[in-house]
């Protein structure tokens, strides 16, 4: 399998989709050469890089009623909605271990992509490179505006991967992937509508002035991305993995119902392409 990606979309708590997909993934023990993600979609991908089938349930699910995890407490308290040093210190050091050795050892490429708040531009790293830097860029990757702060990084300030470029399959053709497998976390049909934007994201991101611009533009940059995802599709070289059914869960959700079942959805629609993927990656 050569010159193939795998994309991974965020969305917030919408990525346990993505990780019921890389169970089925895991568990076939299909393993993509080039692997890119943002945001939740960059978490899942970590895990599947180091081979963890079950870890993205476990984080994701298992652990989502922990008071740190999400909550308004966390918001009020600290600034963020999301309890960041838990999740990218807490979870992967002391409550579900990440096995570093095997994602560092890994032969398969894995990149993260953010958002530099300066220039308002998308910046990757690579796993070949950054390895040792991981939770550093996953936590930026994640980092979305209002509910969680700016995250300095070499001589950069990064936030949300998602908001310059939120499914990055130019970056992996840039790298040299022809093909690309892409996981999206929204229904087929969606479109991001423009926001309506407060003086108070104006005023408190005032000396991003990149990341104004790009939080402004995100619907055009998103929905121009889809439609040569879609374009991409009809000439074979795209294969694009979904939600089949309609979304119940959105970016910020606690239900853990409704997150099993989203998972299970995933696990579920990857195995109904089971053939048609088959026929991608060997052809």
């Amino acid at each position: 399998m050569q010159n193939i990606g795998l994309i991974l979309e965020g969305g917030g708590s919408r990525g346990v989709y993505t990780a019921g997909v890389l169970r089925y993934l895991m568990k076939e023990n299909i393993y993509f050469p080039y692997t890119i993600g943002v945001s939740a979609g960059a978490c899942n991908g970590c895990s599947y890089i180091s081979r963890q089938a079950e870890r993205n349930k476990q984080v994701n699910i298992d652990l989502v009623n922990h008071p740190e995890y999400l909550s308004l407490r966390n918001l009020v308290k600290n600034g963020q909605l999301f309890g960041m040093d838990f999740l990218f210190d807490k979870v992967p050091n002391q409550l579900v271990p990440f096995d570093y050795q095997t994602f560092n050892e890994a032969e398969e490429e894995f990149v993260v992509g953010t958002t530099d708040c300066i220039t308002g531009e998308p910046v990757f790293y690579k796993k070949s490179a950054y390895a040792k830097d991981m939770l550093t860029l996953l936590r930026a990757s994640s980092s979305l505006p209002v509910f969680a702060p700016v995250v300095p990084f070499e001589e950069r300030v990064l936030m949300d991967g998602g908001i310059a470029d939120p499914i990055p399959i130019k970056q992996s053709i840039k790298d040299g992937n022809q093909r690309n497998v892409i996981v999206l976390t929204r229904n087929r049909g969606y479109y991001k509508k423009p926001q309506s934007f407060s003086g108070y994201i104006r005023k408190k991101y005032q000396e991003y002035p990149g990341l104004v611009q790009a939080l402004e533009n995100r619907h055009k940059v998103y929905n121009e991305t889809l439609q040569y995802i879609f374009d991409e599709e009809k000439k074979g070289n795209v294969l694009v993995v979904c939600p089949s059914e309609k979304l119940t869960v959105g970016r910020v959700e606690k239900n853990k119902r409704k997150l099993t079942a989203l998972y299970q959805q995933g696990t579920q629609d990857i195995q109904n392409l089971a053939q048609p993927l088959k026929e991608f990656i060997t052809q």
